[in-house]
């Protein structure tokens, strides 16, 4: 058992942390308040690599392992959620359902470009009325000829107001439930495909989310991903490996928001000394410290796990569950210590307590993980 990250992992972690520190951070705050999607930098980690890193390199892609995406996704995280939760939208779903579910044909298509950042991949999968119930579904397609004619609408769909490539769920048989739901590949520009509403977020609000309307969008029958029927399963494989990122994004937000907190508990002053002397905020460091700590090495062995091949849907909702609910107790933790400083948004620790939020909603609910973690058990 080798808990030292190797000297390649090593490099990858200060490259990424270079990046957000020079290009990132100065800009975060910003692109909260404005809510714009930012797309300089977001080229700029394509550039890196850092948009087709589970792609394998014939297909454009770096070919990092799960356990270097994750290192990689809790950099971007540790300064800005928005544009951690941009980047594991691109890899995890959209490109990530490709990779698991795509024809050879579909992959040379659609993939080279999704990692090289030409286009940005967006994922539907939630709907107006449906969120942790998948398979009860609304949407629709309809073969008709050599097309598919999808129908509905989907909710919640993060990168969709800037994506170019689309991966969408509909029912083709309503009648078998979720296993009469398929996936489709859709293009920007696709007649009835059209952005509805673009959501105003708590938190994370640099990443582009709105409702995708599909009216009458018509497909080539090619664009059917994976097997007619099969696409219900392979968005459940979809999350499972989202789910580390996720996992992932909750423990660099809970690492920034210790480190802004340790920061400032040696600067700030009361009663003559650093509050960093008293107990009570060594305390909520300490444990801060220990969660963040836990965390990781759930999230890193999911992600290990993965990579060897081996079972790990337990293991990354584990992960999830506690590292995103780490991340809302540590940036709660985190605004705690800095008094009313940390109400207020010249601090950062206030968007990193709301950006954690959505940690434990996105790709699953806390309730969900502890039903699919329970369901892992109980079938063992």
């Amino acid at each position: 058992m080798q808990f030292r990250p190797s000297d390649e992992m090593e490099l990858l972690r200060k490259t990424v942390r270079e990046f957000m520190e020079r290009e990132v951070k100065p800009i975060a705050r910003e692109v909260d308040a404005s809510g714009e999607f930012p797309s300089k930098t977001i080229m700029q980690m394509a550039g890196l690599g850092l948009l087709g890193m589970l792609v394998p390199p014939e297909l454009g892609g770096t070919g990092a392992s799960v356990l270097e995406y994750a290192v990689s996704l809790e950099e971007v995280a540790r300064v800005d959620g928005s544009h951690a939760l941009i980047m594991a939208a691109h890899n995890s779903l959209c490109t990530g359902n490709i990779l698991i579910a795509g024809t050879d044909d579909q992959k040379r298509r659609y993939v080279p470009d999704l990692a090289a950042g030409k286009k940005i991949g967006a994922w539907g999968l939630t709907e107006p009325s449906v969120g942790s119930d998948a398979g009860g579904m609304k949407t629709a397609a309809k073969r008709s000829g050599p097309h598919w004619v999808l129908e509905g609408a989907k909710s919640f769909c993060t990168n969709a107001p800037v994506a170019g490539t689309f991966v969408i769920t509909a029912k083709t048989d309503p009648s078998k439930g979720s296993r009469g739901v398929s996936a489709f590949i859709v293009e920007k520009g696709t007649p009835g495909l059209h952005i509805g509403k673009v959501e105003d977020k708590l938190g994370m609000r640099g990443s582009a989310t709105s409702q995708v309307l599909l009216e009458g969008c018509t497909v080539p029958a090619e664009n059917l991903l994976g097997a007619e029927g099969g696409g219900f399963v392979n968005a459940l494989k979809t999350l499972d490996g989202g789910r580390i990122g996720i996992g992932a994004i909750g423990v660099g937000i809970a690492q920034g928001a210790f480190e802004e907190s340790v920061r400032y508990a040696k600067e700030r002053t009361q009663f003559g000394e650093p509050i960093a002397n008293f107990q009570a905020i060594q305390w909520k460091l300490a444990d801060m410290a220990v969660k963040i700590e836990a965390a990781r090495m759930l999230v890193y062995r999911a992600a290990w796990l993965r990579d060897n091949g081996l079972p790990f849907k337990k293991e990354a909702s584990m992960g999830k569950l506690f590292a995103s609910e780490a991340a809302m107790w540590v940036t709660t933790q985190a605004v705690q210590v800095h008094g009313g400083y940390g109400y207020i948004k010249d601090y950062p620790v206030e968007r990193m307590f709301r950006d954690a939020k959505l940690c434990e909603i996105g790709e699953g609910t806390s309730e969900i993980q502890r039903l699919v973690i329970a369901r892992e058990l109980l079938a063992a």
